[in-house]
Protein backbone atom coordinates (compact mmCIF):
# COMPACT_ATOMS: atom_id res chain seq x y z
CA UNK A 1 0.00 0.00 0.00
CA UNK A 2 0.98 3.36 -0.41
CA UNK A 3 0.91 6.27 2.12
CA UNK A 4 0.42 10.06 1.05
CA UNK A 5 1.45 13.24 2.78
CA UNK A 6 0.08 16.75 1.32
CA UNK A 7 1.66 20.24 1.99
CA UNK A 8 1.84 23.21 0.70
CA UNK A 9 -1.70 24.80 2.16
CA UNK A 10 -2.14 28.29 3.67
CA UNK A 11 -4.04 31.07 3.80
CA UNK A 12 -3.87 33.65 0.62
CA UNK A 13 -5.50 36.14 -0.72
CA UNK A 14 -7.63 36.22 -4.17
CA UNK A 15 -6.15 36.49 -6.97
CA UNK A 16 -2.81 35.05 -5.67
CA UNK A 17 -1.38 31.49 -6.51
CA UNK A 18 0.03 28.62 -4.25
CA UNK A 19 1.20 25.16 -5.16
CA UNK A 20 0.43 21.85 -3.57
CA UNK A 21 2.36 19.09 -3.06
CA UNK A 22 1.58 15.23 -2.29
CA UNK A 23 4.68 12.82 -1.80
CA UNK A 24 4.18 9.20 -1.99
CA UNK A 25 5.86 5.97 0.30
CA UNK A 26 5.60 2.63 0.51
CA UNK A 27 4.85 1.37 -2.87
CA UNK A 28 5.99 1.25 -6.42
CA UNK A 29 4.86 5.00 -7.29
CA UNK A 30 4.15 4.93 -10.91
CA UNK A 31 1.25 1.55 -10.53
CA UNK A 32 -0.51 4.44 -9.04
CA UNK A 33 -3.52 7.25 -10.89
CA UNK A 34 -3.22 10.01 -8.41
CA UNK A 35 -6.04 12.13 -8.15
CA UNK A 36 -6.59 15.67 -6.46
CA UNK A 37 -9.96 15.90 -3.89
CA UNK A 38 -11.48 19.25 -2.35
CA UNK A 39 -14.14 19.30 0.65
CA UNK A 40 -15.44 22.13 2.00
CA UNK A 41 -17.67 21.58 5.61
CA UNK A 42 -20.93 20.19 5.05
CA UNK A 43 -20.30 19.39 1.76
CA UNK A 44 -19.10 16.24 -0.30
CA UNK A 45 -15.39 15.67 -1.24
CA UNK A 46 -14.83 17.37 -5.02
CA UNK A 47 -13.06 15.58 -7.41
CA UNK A 48 -10.32 18.57 -8.64
CA UNK A 49 -7.72 16.95 -10.65
CA UNK A 50 -6.28 13.57 -11.92
CA UNK A 51 -3.29 12.32 -13.51
CA UNK A 52 -2.25 9.12 -15.11
CA UNK A 53 0.35 6.89 -14.17
CA UNK A 54 3.15 8.19 -16.78
CA UNK A 55 1.76 11.56 -16.08
CA UNK A 56 0.55 11.57 -19.86
CA UNK A 57 -2.95 11.90 -19.41
CA UNK A 58 -4.43 14.88 -16.82
CA UNK A 59 -7.95 15.39 -16.05
CA UNK A 60 -9.81 18.16 -14.25
CA UNK A 61 -13.12 19.43 -13.07
CA UNK A 62 -14.64 22.31 -15.25
CA UNK A 63 -14.09 24.63 -12.53
CA UNK A 64 -10.44 24.39 -12.49
CA UNK A 65 -9.46 24.07 -15.75
CA UNK A 66 -6.89 26.55 -17.17
CA UNK A 67 -6.55 27.71 -13.31
CA UNK A 68 -5.14 24.47 -11.61
CA UNK A 69 -2.62 22.55 -13.12
CA UNK A 70 -1.74 18.86 -12.39
CA UNK A 71 1.83 17.00 -12.48
CA UNK A 72 3.83 14.40 -10.77
CA UNK A 73 7.14 13.37 -11.13
CA UNK A 74 7.79 9.74 -11.16
CA UNK A 75 11.58 10.22 -10.09
CA UNK A 76 10.72 11.92 -7.00
CA UNK A 77 7.47 9.97 -6.10
CA UNK A 78 5.62 13.24 -5.74
CA UNK A 79 2.24 15.05 -7.06
CA UNK A 80 1.72 18.86 -7.67
CA UNK A 81 -0.98 21.01 -8.33
CA UNK A 82 -0.44 24.29 -9.07
CA UNK A 83 -3.01 26.73 -8.43
CA UNK A 84 -3.73 29.99 -9.60
CA UNK A 85 -5.73 32.75 -9.34
CA UNK A 86 -7.32 31.74 -6.78
CA UNK A 87 -10.57 32.84 -5.33
CA UNK A 88 -12.44 32.73 -2.02
CA UNK A 89 -14.55 29.46 -4.01
CA UNK A 90 -11.51 27.29 -3.72
CA UNK A 91 -11.17 27.74 -0.34
CA UNK A 92 -11.44 23.99 1.04
CA UNK A 93 -9.35 20.90 2.58
CA UNK A 94 -7.37 19.47 -0.24
CA UNK A 95 -6.61 15.73 -0.29
CA UNK A 96 -4.26 13.72 -2.17
CA UNK A 97 -5.34 9.92 -3.76
CA UNK A 98 -4.39 7.01 -5.05
CA UNK A 99 -5.73 4.07 -7.13
CA UNK A 100 -4.39 1.34 -8.71
CA UNK A 101 -7.01 0.55 -11.35
CA UNK A 102 -6.93 3.72 -13.91
CA UNK A 103 -7.25 7.38 -13.36
CA UNK A 104 -10.96 8.55 -12.05
CA UNK A 105 -13.14 11.23 -10.92
CA UNK A 106 -14.81 9.26 -8.80
CA UNK A 107 -14.36 9.61 -5.49
CA UNK A 108 -15.18 5.70 -4.25
CA UNK A 109 -12.47 5.17 -7.00
CA UNK A 110 -9.45 5.49 -4.43
CA UNK A 111 -7.92 3.34 -1.82
CA UNK A 112 -6.09 5.17 -0.41
CA UNK A 113 -5.76 9.13 0.81
CA UNK A 114 -3.72 11.73 2.57
CA UNK A 115 -4.38 13.48 5.80
CA UNK A 116 -5.53 16.70 3.95
CA UNK A 117 -3.50 20.17 3.92
CA UNK A 118 -5.96 23.03 4.47
CA UNK A 119 -6.39 26.36 1.62
CA UNK A 120 -7.77 29.34 2.60
CA UNK A 121 -8.33 32.10 0.24
CA UNK A 122 -9.14 35.42 1.71
CA UNK A 123 -11.36 38.24 0.09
Amino acid sequence: QVQLVESGGGLVQAGESLTLSCAASGDTFISYAMAWFRQVPGKEREFVAAVSRTGTSLYYVDSVRGQFTISRDNTKNTINLQMSLLKPGDTAVYYCAANRRSSSRTESDYEYWGQGTQVTVSS
